[in-house]
């Protein structure tokens, strides 16, 4: 059985100013650090969801040229041409990609948009739902490492967790009382 391709659509700015974290380096003038940090975080996102393509679109429409697509981090990173929204930009890559073998979502907060790409047939995201699914999917993945790590310390030490745990508590209070 033909497994569908999972495809996922990102307005670039829309993430950007809804996410606190990637909002206040916008405001302190530092757009591409921005730029780069969502970039990163959905290019590991992708990886441990297992999305086959992510598509992370940039407004550049008040920006003279055409529009530029390469790949960095694992991703297809596009800014739309000069005059073109990403919005309009995703509307018209959408339809490409819409059959019965894809499935398509697009994240975005503008409401007119998640309504004209639902309408089409593919699911829609808003930022702030993005956010939490990858928060949830950072801790998942924290908490696979940390039952990884867990499980090769047992194997290695004579020692259960909660040993290691209360040694690790009186160490603390030693190092605090001797700093006193």
């Amino acid at each position: 059985m033909l497994k569908k391709k999972d495809i996922l659509f990102v307005d670039g700015y829309n993430m950007i100013g809804a996410w606190p974290h990637l909002a206040s380096l916008m405001k302190k003038d530092e757009l591409a650090l921005a730029r780069d940090t969502l970039l990163q975080e959905l290019s590991n996102f992708k990886k441990v969801r297992g999305y086959d393509e992510i598509f992370v679109i940039f407004d550049a429409y008040l920006v003279p040229g055409m529009t530029q697509r390469y790949d960095e981090y694992d991703l297809q990173v596009v800014f739309t041409k000069e005059g073109e929204t990403a919005d309009s930009y995703i509307e018209r890559e959408v339809n490409q990609y819409i059959t019965p073998l894809n499935r398509v979502v697009v994240a975005t907060s503008d409401y007119a948009e998640q309504w004209l790409i639902f309408q089409r047939g593919a699911l829609r995201q808003s930022a702030n739902e993005l956010a939490v699914e990858i928060s949830y999917t950072k801790q998942q993945l924290k908490t696979e490492i940390s039952t990884y790590y867990n499980g090769m310390l047992r194997r290695r030490s004579p020692w259960q967790i909660e040993q290691l745990a209360d040694l690790d508590r009186l160490r603390r209070e030693l190092e605090t009382k001797n700093k006193e």
